[in-house]
């Protein structure tokens, strides 16, 4: 018999994916102008030019033998130099190239870093609401996957609920900030109570508890600062992609960083080396390595986003929805004006509405509308929003 979960798995697409082939079914019958999809989040903003310019250069200049060529497993070493340098010059946080692992993409690195911290028996902690292929990512891995609310009022995390649910079995806490689904930053006053709270059920239970930080959304945020967890937490982890600030959502590159302040540093990197390597990562794409390293900073068109979430958060609020503002990303987090988010998003398809019922992220009752979508998309989703909104007056 084959692997059953692997079969299910197939089969059943996620609700992001069911909703974006049922708009790809939409658009092949009414026109893709009509369509009112936002259920993926693919930037809609081009790559910045200088990306294009940095891969042309390089096929043209380079020897092609070292341009396509396999980098060291790891990473080529001058691309995990210049991310290092990096790291330490923006966050000031310590830092070493032999800490960096090359990946595809911020999936890629999520799954490497979870087959390298769990065993049998270890909990991942996801706080919710939360990215629906982290229970995915986490259970492969072999781990028991445990859900913890955020407060509702400010999707900040509920201190009570976290700490209750910390046991001796407790390995990884998942943060992702900015926030996908909600948009929301984790402030410094969360992250410091975070990392006293971990360190002192460290101290409790004589294990380690690691915080895996998922960022690919690091550099989309709106005039607020995005802490630094690895400044914060010693037994930290990241979890870096490209996708999102540079508009390479296909290219899939990205990378881990373990901070050399974590308790075992050394032997957790060995663990990445060694996860990658079982899951038949052998190197991330050369040619990407290669163009993110003159790319490092570098962002696409983040005013395209505010002005989107701004125009859409706006109205939704005049129409009478209850939104979490977002400070980052380009997700918008809105509570269904009925119990069941679903048939919320079933009635929206009668407007050609394509929006994502939150379930699958852990948190009941809302709908995630991904805005990276053109300002004209925008535009012309606002009476149908509205529309929608007065059936449930």
């Amino acid at each position: 018999m084959i692997n059953q979960k692997m079969t299910e798995l197939g089969k059943v697409r996620s609700v992001i994916r069911e909703i974006f082939e049922y708009g790809n079914k939409r658009r092949s019958e009414i026109g893709a102008e009509n369509v009112l999809d936002f259920s993926l989040g693919n930037p809609s903003i081009p790559a910045p030019e200088k990306v294009s310019e940095i891969m042309a250069r390089l096929i043209k200049d380079t020897d092609p033998v070292k341009l396509h060529g396999y980098t060291s497993a790891q990473g080529d070493p001058t691309v995990r130099k210049a991310i290092s340098d990096s790291i330490t010059d923006r966050f000031g946080a310590s830092s070493s190239p032999d800490l960096i692992y090359m990946t595809c993409g911020a999936a890629a690195s999520l799954t490497i870093t979870l087959n390298a911290l769990v065993n049998t028996g270890d909990e991942v902690i996801a706080l919710a609401p939360f990215f629906p292929e982290y229970r995915v990512f986490a259970e492969k891995a072999g781990a028991n996957f445990k859900v913890v609310k955020c407060r509702e009022s400010d999707f900040q995390i509920d201190f009570a609920a976290l700490e209750a649910a910390i046991n001796k079995n407790t390995k990884a806490i998942i943060v992702n900030s900015p926030n996908n689904p909600t948009g929301v930053v984790l402030s410094e006053e969360t992250v410091i109570k975070l990392s006293e709270l971990l360190n002192k059920k460290q101290a409790e239970f004589g294990t380690s508890i690691y915080i895996i930080c998922d960022e690919p959304y690091r550099e989309l945020a709106y005039g607020v600062d995005v802490p630094y967890i690895p400044n914060f937490y010693d037994n930290t982890i990241v979890c870096y992609s490209f996708s999102k600030s540079l508009s390479l959502p296909g290219e899939r590159i990205g990378y881990i960083f373990v901070s050399p302040k974590t308790d075992i540093a050394a032997d957790i990197y060995a663990a990445v080396c060694g996860a990658g390597r079982a899951l038949g990562y052998v190197c991330a794409p050369s040619l990407l390595q290669y163009t993110v390293k003159e790319c490092i900073g570098l962002t696409g068109d983040v005013e395209a986003y505010k002005k989107n979430r701004d125009a859409l958060y706006n109205a939704l609020v005049e129409y009478g929805y209850e939104c979490a503002k977002p400070d980052g990303a380009f997700y918008l987090f809105m509570k269904s004006p009925e119990s069941d988010a679903a048939a919320f998003c079933e009635r929206a398809k009668k407007y050609e509405l394509l929006l994502v019922p939150s379930d699958s992220f852990g948190y009941e009752g809302y709908v995630r509308i991904s805005y990276c979508v053109s300002y004209s998309q925008i535009e012309k989703s606002l009476p149908a929003f509205k529309a929608l909104m007065e059936e449930y007056k």
